[in-house]
């Protein structure tokens, strides 16, 4: 496990706690969507280098 999977892992956690933040305050749906996917793409991608199934 290198520093890049690290990153996206925890880049991923925080824009999950800023969707979940985001969503208590009444935020724009647009943006709860923006970050609830850039969430997931940063989770993936991590996930996906740690298994060794994406350079």
């Amino acid at each position: 496990m290198n520093g890049l999977n690290t990153v996206l892992i925890v880049l991923g956690l925080f824009l999950a706690g800023g969707v979940y933040s985001f969503q208590k305050q009444k935020m724009p749906k647009s943006v709860i969507v923006l970050l609830a996917l850039g969430s997931a793409m940063c989770l993936a991608a991590g996930i996906l280098r740690i298994q060794g199934l994406w350079a």
